[in-house]
């Protein structure tokens, strides 16, 4: 049996680091034995860095995350980074809500037409906090903290987070949202 896996925003920082992890060894995926991946299908709007790109296993698909799941058939996990970041989210809610909360629906519409409920693993964003006027600073973030966005990306990520919650619950994906620490230093150009 095959081990097929999705990696949207696959092309961007993180996506690359991901893939090429996912190719260098065996991983355990949602707390099965781990395994080879034997097809690694990376989604973004420009195609994966040339290292990835030539992999045999790799297949490139670029298209927006609306119309990115017709024709790829059944899979074992998603890894779903891609998203319009902070600043770009802001200043452009319409582009924010259509790639990050649409986009997310997107996604899981497609784990939910799976046999068997494939595991899908969430990039949300530890921008579902933030202080409150009336409050105050939040301080430590524990399990116990409520989220409280206060932009539009905030909002839109705890409003996906919540989707794979509930796609949880219904059975129709194995969801798992994490909350990747910022990066603030990187190399290359910078984004929005």
């Amino acid at each position: 049996m095959s081990t097929r896996v999705v990696v949207t925003g696959g092309s961007g920082f993180l996506g690359s680091l991901l893939a090429r992890r996912l190719l260098a060894e065996p991983v355990a995926l949602g707390g099965a034995a781990p395994v080879d991946i034997d097809e690694l299908t990376v989604i973004d709007l420009i195609a994966p860095p040339d290292d990835v790109r030539a992999d045999r296993r790799v297949r490139s698909v670029v298209a927006d995350l609306s119309s990115a799941f017709g024709d790829l058939g059944e899979v074992d996990a998603v890894f779903h980074l891609a998203g319009v970041v902070s600043g770009a989210a802001e200043a452009d809610f319409d582009l924010g809500m259509r790639t990050n909360v649409d986009g997310t629906r997107s996604v899981l519409e497609y784990g939910r037409r799976h046999a068997v409920a494939p595991l899908v693993v969430f990039s949300s964003s530890g921008a579902v906090f933030g202080s409150d006027p009336a409050i105050g600073p939040i301080g430590k973030v524990d399990d116990d903290t409520l989220p409280r966005p206060q932009s539009s990306y905030g909002i839109q990520k705890f409003i996906a987070e919540q989707l794979v919650a509930d796609y949880t619950r219904k059975g129709f994906v194995r969801g798992r949202s994490v909350r990747p620490m910022t990066v603030s230093v990187r190399p290359g150009r910078p984004n929005a």
